[in-house]
């Protein structure tokens, strides 16, 4: 085997195990030539998806993200079928509802498979403008845009309203569509300690300025909220704009859903409302909620959509009809946080590590950046599909499962779960 390249202490020997490097090893490689480190990359993905096959990312899905689904087996190539499903974000089980694949299926027939615009050109449809209108309608603001991601919602923001000299402040385990729209907007950024009011107001602390602060509703790798309250109040004492990324927490917390800044009662408190259709609504794009006069300023500002193409029309739709059912159906959102307090009571019953967690997002320690991949396969094999996270992703040493559960899940898929679960884990020492 040859050498391969590690940034941290140079050349590492070929009895280094592969397995237990990652992206980080190959950030920065030696030469003139920007191809220099494609090599050596080539020689760790070989090894880690056609070697060992222990790479467990992007399998390929042969069914709906239901709550059984039919997974491939790297290692052996075979179709594992009915699989419980603990891995896609579908809180609301809504992406495959009859409703939303009619409504899919009748926009397209309408108005073809894409929009074949920018959004300020021709891509704009009817239909964007009404998602619009009823996502303004639904978190109560005078205005919102939809974005073709979640990803370009918040690195169009971001970037587009702040400038250089300004500050952005943001929890340190903001999401990475935040760190590069901070990276892109080139303001001065830091970072405070997660959930900590204090240290928040001590890095704003005697800075003249634009000031905005980034937190997230629901952390997606911890599962638990945004200290909102003392966040605001430390806000509002430094004349801070503050933006939450409701990406987990819209159509989940709230009375009516429409996320945590509505739980806390601070809607009116939050400056910029960021949120995202691929989670509880089962589709693709993001959105910003506030002022007409903010979202103005975005059409013309926020280049990742400006210069991406629309949603695709029949997105668009299904969204529309997806947004129809989870407003007229507050029991999805009920089934769904009893399924979250169940399987919490499953896993704190069997003694298993859940960190934070506090939502229907739920982090499975592991804290064993080798081994876990060990036990992903493990579980793949005993029926269970669910994602191994590890660094760059998380902390060193913080390695998990992240588990997402959904208002479709069934006790019996919670109850058969959570034994499968425990049981992998005791194998591997990792619960009682």
């Amino acid at each position: 085997m040859s050498n391969v390249r590690n940034a941290s202490d140079g050349y590492a020997t070929a009895s280094t195990r592969l397995r237990d490097y990652d992206y980080t090893n190959y950030y920065f490689g030696a030469g003139d030539d920007a191809f220099a480190i494609l090599e050596p990359f080539g020689e760790w993905w070989r090894e880690a998806e056609f070697g060992t096959g222990y790479y467990l990312y992007a399998l390929p899905m042969g069914s709906a993200p239901s709550t059984r689904v039919s997974i491939a087996d790297p290692k052996t190539g075979e179709t594992r079928h009915e699989l419980i499903n603990f891995a896609s974000y579908n809180y609301l089980g809504l992406s495959y509802r009859p409703e939303v694949i009619d409504a899919v299926c009748d926009a397209v027939r309408k108005y073809g498979a894409g929009a074949s615009g920018s959004p300020v050109l021709s891509g704009s449809m009817d239909l964007h403008k009404r998602l619009q209108r009823e996502m303004a309608d639904f978190k109560g603001k005078e205005a919102a845009l939809v974005f073709p991601t979640g990803y370009s919602a918040n690195v169009g923001l971001i970037a587009g309203l702040m400038r250089p000299g300004d500050l952005i402040v943001a929890d340190k385990l903001a999401h990475a569509s935040i760190v590069d729209g901070m990276i892109l907007s080139k303001a001065t950024s830091r970072f405070f300690r997660h959930n900590d009011a204090g240290d928040l107001d001590r890095k704003l602390r005697g800075f003249d300025g634009k000031k905005l602060v980034i937190v997230e509703g629901v952390y997606s790798m911890d599962g638990d909220v945004a200290n909102l309250p003392e966040i605001v109040d430390v806000c509002r004492r430094h004349d801070a704009r503050i933006l939450v990324d409701e990406a987990h927490s819209t159509f989940v917390y709230g009375p009516t859903g429409r996320g945590l800044a509505e739980h806390f009662g601070l809607d009116d408190e939050v400056d910029i409302h960021l949120g995202t259709f691929s989670k509880s609504l089962g589709g693709l794009g993001g959105f910003v909620a506030g002022p007409q006069e903010l979202i103005w300023y975005l059409r013309g500002f926020a280049r990742s959509r400006v210069f991406s193409c629309a949603l695709p029309p029949g997105v668009a739709a299904g969204l529309l009809k997806a947004l129809e059912i989870a407003r007229k159906e507050p029991e999805l959102r009920e089934r769904l946080w009893d399924n979250a307090r169940y399987m919490h009571a499953l896993l704190h019953e069997a003694g298993v590590d859940v960190g934070d967690s506090t939502s229907q997002v739920i982090s499975i320690m592991i804290r064993d950046d080798a081994g876990i991949f060990q036990i992903a396969e493990d579980l793949l094999r005993a029926g269970v599909y669910i994602n191994p996270v590890r660094y760059p992703a998380v902390g060193k040493h913080k390695s998990r499962f992240r588990m997402s559960i959904s208002a479709a899940h069934s006790r019996s898929d919670l109850e058969e779960g959570a034994r499968i679960i425990t049981s992998v884990l005791g194998k591997h020492g990792k619960c009682p």
